[in-house]
């Protein structure tokens, strides 16, 4: 109980608060998160109340702030001493903590230069949250350019270099012909003799950069392919049609799980006309069990916020039931997960896991299955969601408590 009254001191000193509350009463949750990081650019430090009223945030009451939340239509409060003595007093009693966000962490979207005809949820978070991202390809990660951030997304890419699996129906379109291209090209520029091989490079390079201290956080399809890439090492696991040499008839048996991320003991569907990479994925893309939106959700597990502050902050939310949403990699199968992984998110009514967490070296990574959480089914080609329809997302939620985890770095080092 010490260090509370040690803050509620503190904050005596500096007068009032303000608190962003990330319950229902907050009106637009996703331009919340963009209010905590445009704070943290001007070096002002952050309380993050977890399991307080759906992780509230908490901070000097500067008028800035006052106005930005005006500004982007964000709701605050503002807490007298003794109200900040009660929260203090209520988070020490119950299954909260706090978490001291101290840092803008620097932000980087692992994306194709040009334009897919798909879209990202994440891309679409960072903008209409408004917070600030650069952007990176293969180029970028083997010229040692992701040291320079803290935080890495992968966009929807394919890591074993078969254009996403979508030969049997995309194969003769434009962009899938001019992506084929345009990555032949990029990896022959950088001296391989396949995609194939340059984007198994690329994955190990990434899981150095992890190792290292990175933090990745992937979507869809970023995921599986990842640590398939991993697995294969330098042996070719691509069907001709994608590479120009014939597979590797013995891959199955040469995979090495020892390397990947998560997955373990999983299939390969190495076929080019199957919608699929492996039996990761569940249910699979090329056989899916579609129950409808209105009866897919996936529940979030309640950690101790005092014990387990990583898996508390990745979880914060407004609701414990997130509605499923479909992709090409929809969810993970749980019985191809590794057993120190820990699993944040499962529909309970299957082996599906939704949302999963792990550490390698000295960094984490954070995979979250399915494409566009406000978009059940979103098909090649369909129009990009618009967030101002769904400012109060709880799947959208889960990405941006991600781009605050490395803000506590440090004081999650220390402990």
């Amino acid at each position: 109980m010490k260090i509370f009254y040690v803050i509620f001191l503190m904050s005596l000193i500096y007068g009032q608060k303000i608190l962003i509350p990330m319950d229902q009463a907050q009106n637009d949750h996703l331009k919340a998160y963009g209010i905590a990081y445009h704070t943290l650019t001007k070096n002002i430090k952050i309380e993050w109340l977890l399991n307080y009223r759906g992780g509230s945030f908490l901070m000097d009451a500067h008028e800035f702030i006052h106005t930005e939340c005006r500004i982007r239509g964000v709701g605050v409060e503002l807490i007298s001493p003794d109200k900040m003595l009660a929260i203090y007093t209520e988070i020490e009693q119950k299954n909260m903590d706090i978490v001291l966000l101290e840092k803008s962490p620097k932000i980087a979207i692992y994306t194709p230069p040009n334009k897919q005809p798909w879209d990202d949820a994440v891309t679409l978070a960072l903008t209409y949250a408004e917070v600030n991202y650069e952007t990176l390809w293969d180029k970028d990660v083997l010229q040692g350019k992701l040291s320079e951030y803290d935080w890495l997304h992968l966009h929807h890419e394919d890591f074993t270099g078969q254009y996403g699996k979508f030969y049997r129906s995309y194969h003769n379109s434009k962009w899938y012909i001019d992506q084929q291209r345009q990555y032949e090209e990029m990896a022959q520029g950088l001296g391989f003799p396949s995609v194939h091989e340059e984007k198994k490079s690329i994955a190990r390079t990434i899981k150095a950069y992890v190792g290292e201290g990175g933090f990745l956080f992937a979507m869809c399809s970023a995921t599986d392919s990842y640590d398939i890439a991993l697995a294969m090492e330098n042996i070719d696991g691509a069907h001709a049609v994608f590479d120009g040499t014939p597979i590797n008839p013995k891959i199955q048996s040469k995979l090495d799980f020892r390397k990947t991320f998560a997955f373990t003991e999983f299939k390969l569907f190495s076929d080019p006309m199957i919608y699929e990479f492996s039996d990761i994925d569940y249910p699979p893309s090329h056989n899916p069990v579609t129950r409808g939106a209105e009866a897919d959700y996936f529940s979030l597990f309640e950690f101790s916020a005092k014990y387990d502050p990583v898996p508390s902050m990745l979880t914060q939310n407004h609701v414990s039931v997130i509605k499923g949403f479909m992709g090409q990699t929809t969810g993970f199968h749980k019985n191809r997960i590794k057993s120190h992984i820990l699993i944040m998110g499962e529909d309970p009514a299957s082996d599906q896991v939704k949302y999963l967490h792990g550490n390698f070296g000295r960094g984490t990574f954070t995979f979250y299955g399915g494409h566009d959480p406000e978009d059940y089914q979103h098909f090649v080609g369909d129009p990009p969601t618009d967030l101002k329809l769904h400012r109060n997302s709880p799947g959208y939620r889960l990405i941006l408590n991600n781009i605050l985890f490395p803000a506590a770095r440090k004081k999650e080092r220390k402990t």
